[in-house]
């Protein structure tokens, strides 16, 4: 397929690329690699460390499964209380 770089520098993918993130790698000049990619924030790469992510997934599953509820409430309150006794 044949792109025209617009006068801005811009070229468009396409609508199916829209919003997505890509890395732009200049192999050589005039030669660029161009691959779509996740990018992952360095303060939320802690995350996707496999421990990490499995804790999460058990712990979310164990939400699902235990909706949250007031029935127990006031015992938590005591508890709580007592303890800062």
């Amino acid at each position: 397929m044949i792109k025209l770089v617009g006068a801005n520098g811009q070229i468009s993918l396409g609508k199916q690329y829209a919003g997505r993130q890509v890395l732009v790698e200049e192999q050589e000049p005039g030669v660029w690699l161009v691959r779509t990619a996740t990018v992952i924030p360095d303060n939320e790469r802690w995350l996707h460390n496999e421990v990490t992510a499995n804790g999460l997934r058990e712990a979310l599953e164990w939400a699902q499964s235990h909706p949250a509820s007031d029935e127990t409430i006031g015992s938590l309150l005591k508890r709580l209380r007592d303890e800062q006794s």
